[in-house]
């Protein structure tokens, strides 16, 4: 049993604290390596490995001397102590040292007769609960932020990280210069990768590293090289390269490399040089800032003569491209906020051309909005003035949307008991846009005010047996318009006013029921629904921001056949519908909700988008360009009849069902079937049908870029395997099955190691070019690889955004 002296000394934290800190960026040396057991390495037991990546982890002993309550007191445990005249001690024996929670261990130990410096050999370990040291000698002050270690060997538990230095130095207050180093994030035995550098120095303070001479070397063959290399060892940001992006597609070459700008603590900029193979060099940039009161960012890029490409019809071949998007927003009270956003492209192909994961760009829009708010106990105010730029092209006049400079909004409620209440909705609106009158239908011709208001008066009678409301809104709109250089003989101040009168109701009957054993309780649930609205003379009115809806399950109970204020549709309909709930009493889960429904019509619909009361739409024989459906849905007795289904058979498998059928006919309208499997594992399974004729939606017209001129049929299948903790299996198939011709095919494997991941991806998929036509839609693919070191970076684009959107339910292991 050796000798156990407990004694307070003034130690700095230097003795292990200091040393590991720096480690975070772990190095290690060249020499031999160490057996996993001398890395505190634990291997995983038989029924924990196959569900992990690494083949174990890092745990640290237990401490061999116990904690004191002082955390200043130094602790000594050895065999032997040899005291000279002088003062000076020599501790040998497998000697140990701790202080708070460090510890030292060595053969022996060398303590100078101030007390100023320990000096230590033979089997050295420093542990201190958050990394590990190993070493053949070292030297610390224990009153100053200096130490040195030779032929080190470190770990950092958490991190699963590990490494060698010949030499570590600590060269001030949590300052670290490492020689002939390295480190990597594989298992012992097993350097995949390492990264290897003759000179790193660590700046724990700064939070980053510099290494001189650093190379990336995987199996031992050297891949990569950096005269320097500057790198974080921790989560704040630095200066310096991201990870690169690499693809390859029937376009060519592309590759990116983010440059990142930490200019402050509350501002930074990422810089990104993109080259294209037939495009050429892009330029783009992001630059973000966080004020005290207010945030924004700013982003934007360009290209100086696009080279262009060998798909599409390259006609902005030649062109300067560019987009910027800089957006502001703030508080002014705590009860009103901001928000500037300024959004412009070149043209309405650069995202398609340049932008998006994949070759897919969800932007649809460029938006520019100034807008402030409040939000009272009774009010809220609302001012703005607002517009986009359509990204299509070609895009005509009529597609433009309206700016609107401004719009103001006030609204407020009011419950006045027994159910009874109040609503106040109020907007001023002037809209503008620069097109040519001349060249766009008239009732989109003009430009000018637009004040709506719609004053409601409701009650509410709800019980938990069913609920009554009957609710009238009253719409009044007025105009001033100006037609510019159109001749017309419209009026530039028309007006509408006319009440919206409704009445829903419905009842909820309950019963317990029990089903395979679990207890359920089913509801039915009738509804009954009138809408009334008077039909109004809306041709002098313009068209400023309204479409007639589609018809849904959310159709049957709305009085409102319009979006916008510019048109009302008039109405008079019964709907009638039912619903039940099969609910499970163990959990309050909705097992199975059914419901079917269907409007009755009292009168026929005569408003359309021109607004005349007098007159039905056009037989699409005598007008091709409206909507073949027009007619038919303004005259028909009865909407289609809907149906619609959510099935959670179980904790794994779930479906969907909607289905719109034309009894009057014997047609089906619209019908869509969704299977979902999701699996504990992350086994995830999508299969989806869908079904819509030609002219569904009677707020598209042909022409339109959303308007198909054939009954519309697909089917989408998507999947991601998890076909172990190691790898990852992925794919989509999206079929047009009218046109015979996949819209997007997609196939993809990602592996996943403990120190490394690897994504390959193969997609091709369909570009519309921006037209309603099938016959100049072309097809586009590309190959893509992202290579992730794991502690390191990685190359590649970054796809798990995508595939979270492509594949509902999957999510992807990070890389």
């Amino acid at each position: 049993m050796g000798k156990r002296i407990s004694r307070t000394v003034p130690v700095a934290h230097t003795l292990l604290g200091s040393l590991l800190a720096g480690a975070s960026f772990s190095a290690v040396a060249q020499g031999q390596a160490l057996p996993a057991e001398a890395l505190d390495w634990q291997a995983w037991s038989q029924d924990e490995a196959p569900h992990q990546l690494c083949r174990g982890r890092y745990v640290m002993p237990d401490y061999r001397l116990p904690a004191v309550d002082n955390p200043e007191t130094l602790s000594v445990e050895t065999q032997e102590v040899d005291y000279a005249a002088d003062g000076e001690a020599l501790l040998r024996g497998d000697v140990v040292l701790r202080r708070g929670n460090t510890e030292l261990q060595a053969a022996q130990m060398y303590l100078p007769a101030d007390r100023q410096r320990v000096d230590a050999e033979g089997n050295l370990a420093i542990r201190d609960g958050q990394a590990l040291v190993r070493g053949e000698q070292a030297t610390l002050m224990l009153n100053d932020d200096r130490a040195s270690l030779r032929n080190s060997h470190y770990v950092l538990y958490e991190q699963h990280l590990r490494g060698q230095a010949s030499q570590l130095e600590q060269t001030g207050e949590e300052q670290y210069r490492l020689r002939n180093a390295s480190f990597t994030t594989c298992d012992p035995g097993a350097n995949s990768w390492q990264l290897v550098s003759s000179d790193i120095k660590l700046n724990q303070a700064e939070g980053f590293g510099t290494a001189r001479h650093a190379r990336l070397e995987v199996k031992d063959v050297p891949i990569f090289y950096w005269p320097w290399l500057r790198f974080p060892i921790d989560d704040r940001r630095h200066t310096g390269l991201l990870s690169p992006s690499i693809s390859f597609s029937n376009e060519g070459f592309d590759y990116a490399q983010p440059f990142y700008w930490n200019i402050a603590p509350n501002h930074d900029a990422t810089i990104t040089p993109r080259w294209m193979s037939d495009r050429g060099l892009l330029l783009n940039g992001e630059y973000r800032y966080l004020l005290e009161e207010s945030r924004g960012t700013i982003e934007g890029g360009y290209i100086n003569s696009d080279d262009g490409s060998e798909n599409g019809d390259n006609r902005f071949e030649g062109n300067d491209r560019w987009y910027i998007d800089a957006q502001h927003a703030g508080t002014l009270t705590p009860r009103s906020d901001y928000q500037l956003r300024y959004g412009a492209a070149s043209d309405g192909r650069y995202f398609d051309d340049f932008g998006g994961e994949f070759g897919n760009s969800e932007r649809v829009s460029m938006e520019r909005l100034a807008q402030v708010d409040y939000r009272g106990e009774r009010w809220q105010l609302d001012a703005r003035a607002q517009g986009f730029q359509r990204l299509e092209d070609p895009l005509s006049d009529s597609d433009k949307p309206f700016y609107r400079l401004p719009s103001l909004t006030a609204n407020s409620d009011w419950q006045l008991g027994g159910g009874l209440y109040t609503q106040w909705r109020s907007n001023a609106t002037y809209f503008w846009r620069d097109v040519d009158e001349r060249q766009v239908p008239e009732r989109e011709a003009a430009i000018g005010t637009r004040l709506h208001l719609t004053p409601a008066i409701g009650w509410r009678f709800e019980q938990p047996w069913g609920y009554i409301e009957p609710r009238t809104e009253l719409w009044h709109t007025a105009y001033e318009l100006d037609y510019g250089d159109r001749v017309t003989d419209r009026g530039t101040s028309p007006s509408r006013s006319a009440a919206v009168t409704s009445i829903d109701s419905g009842l909820v009957f309950e019963r317990e029921l029990e089903l395979r054993g679990r207890d359920y309780r089913q509801t039915l649930e009738p509804r009954l629904n009138y809408a009334y609205v008077p039909r109004t003379n809306q041709t002098q009115l313009p068209d400023f921001d309204s479409r007639e809806r589609a018809f849904s399950w959310d159709q049957l109970w709305s009085p409102y056949r319009f979006s916008g204020a510019d048109r009302l549709g008039d109405l008079n309909r019964v709907s009638l519908g039912v619903q039940s709930r099969f609910i499970e009493d163990a959990t309050g889960q909705d097992r199975l909700t059914l419901g079917v429904g269907q409007s009755v019509y009292l009168s026929e619909r005569r408003i359309d988008s021109e607004g005349d009361p007098g007159t039905l739409p056009a037989r699409p024989e005598d007008d091709p360009s409206v909507n073949p459906l027009s007619r038919y849905q303004a005259t028909r007795d009865r909407s289609p009849l809907v149906t619609r289904l959510d099935w959670q058979i179980n904790d794994r498998w779930s479906a969907g069902y909607e289905w719109l059928y034309d009894d009057q006919r014997e047609q089906t309208e619209r019908s869509s079937v969704d299977a979902r499997y999701r699996h504990p594992a992350g086994h995830v399974v999508n299969l989806g049908y869908r079904w819509e004729i030609e002219g569904f939606d009677p707020g598209v017209v042909p022409g339109d870029d959303g308007f198909r001129d054939y009954s519309r049929e697909e089917w989408d299948l998507s999947l991601a395997w998890k076909a172990s903790p190691r790898i990852d299996l992925i794919g989509r198939y999206l079929h047009d099955q009218t046109n015979d011709r996949a819209l997007e095919r997609l196939a993809g494997v990602q592996w996943n190691d403990c120190c490394y991941g690897l994504q390959l991806v193969w997609r091709e998929w369909v570009d519309d070019n921006d037209t309603a036509r099938v016959g100049d839609d072309f097809n586009d693919r590309g190959l893509f690889l992202r290579f992730v070191f794991r502690g390191l970076g990685g190359v590649g684009q970054e796809a798990d955004g995508y595939f979270e959107q492509a594949i509902p339910g999957y999510r992807p292991t990070p890389l």
